[in-house]
Formats: C-alpha cells, sequence, structure tokens
C-alpha cells in the first residue's frame, strides 16, 4: 500500500507540473517616450475601408481554418482578442492605456503588464509596453498563436497607426495596418 500511495503522489505532482501554465512571453517596457501622446478620437482614414473588409474576411477564414477537422475549441483562438473601429477614443494615464472601440468596446493595458486576459472561457497571456516609441501588445493563445498589435503617432501626431499581425505555426494568419486620423 505505501508503494500505491507515493506512485500516486509522484503522479500528481507530475500532471500539476504539466498543467502549471508557465509564462510563454517576456514582459517589455520602456519608460513612456517623452512628447508621446496617444490620448484623443481617432478616425480610421476613408481609404482604410478595403482594409477592414479585407480584415473581416481574414478573421472568417482564420476562424474556418481553425475548426476545419477539428473540435470547434481546438486550434489558435487568439482572434477573439482583436477589436477594430473605425472610431478609436483612446485615454492615457501615467499607468496605461484605454482604448475605446466605437463606444463598444474598451480595453485596457497597462504599462509593463503580463497577466493572463480572457474573452469567456478562452484564456491567453498578455504582455505590454513601449518599445521604440510605439505602443506594443502580445496577447498569446494555449495553442501558440501571437496577436502583436503596435500604436504609434506618424505626422507630427496628427495620425495614429495601429498595425496587427497573427502569427501561428510560423505562419503569418493575419496582418494590417490601419492610419487613423486626429479629430480632437
Amino acid at each position: 500500500m505505501p508503494k500505491i500511495a507515493a506512485t500516486m503522489a509522484v503522479l500528481t505532482l507530475a500532471l500539476a507540473a504539466c498543467a502549471s501554465t508557465e509564462p510563454r512571453l517576456t514582459a517589455i517596457g520602456e519608460p513612456i517616450p517623452a512628447g508621446v501622446n496617444f490620448a484623443g478620437r481617432w478616425q480610421l482614414q476613408e481609404d482604410a475601408t478595403v482594409s477592414s473588409a479585407g480584415l473581416q474576411d481574414a478573421m472568417a477564414a482564420a476562424r474556418r481554418e481553425r475548426s476545419r477537422g477539428r473540435a470547434p475549441m481546438d486550434g489558435p483562438s487568439v482572434h477573439v482578442f482583436l477589436r477594430t473601429g473605425r472610431v478609436l477614443k483612446v485615454t492615457q494615464t501615467p499607468d496605461g492605456l484605454f482604448v475605446s472601440f466605437d463606444r463598444s468596446v474598451v480595453e485596457e493595458y497597462r504599462f509593463r503588464e503580463h497577466r493572463l486576459v480572457n474573452v469567456g472561457p478562452i484564456e491567453a497571456e498578455r504582455v505590454s509596453g513601449w518599445v521604440d516609441g510605439r505602443y506594443l501588445i502580445q496577447t498569446l493563445d494555449s495553442e501558440g498563436a501571437l496577436l502583436e498589435e503596435s500604436y504609434a503617432l506618424d505626422a507630427g501626431g496628427d495620425v495614429l497607426v495601429r498595425t496587427v499581425t497573427i502569427d501561428h505555426r510560423n505562419k503569418e494568419i493575419l496582418s494590417f495596418r490601419h492610419a487613423y486620423d486626429r479629430v480632437d
């Protein structure tokens, strides 16, 4: 009987070690660059309309790819963390950014964050921070798919550029760049 108990204890520890979620992303972040402030309202430039339609097609294709031949929850799920909008309202504090997409969804990013985020039952690891004068957000799902978003100012601060990519298994699934004009 003692051998069974010892074996069960070792098995329990082994299973617990496998189940633990080790951080796979490294914390990022530099101090806020001097003079960089994303606060304000931003309107998607008109020439981005085709990109937005293409984005919806790409996201639908990624969902089809994920479900092809697998149970609905298998495959990369990081796309559920992607938000888009024609109008962004950005609030910048000394500790973070709050981005409102079309007045419906607000994403909160804390400078130098490293945490788990979730949408319903789907969890992912997230890091964000200032890197080379832009704000970078990386979100990694349990299948290894990486959503990378960055925000940067252009045209003397009158244009906010948002770049988004999703990579999975060394393959780019989605990539787009949106430019927003400052409204106020």
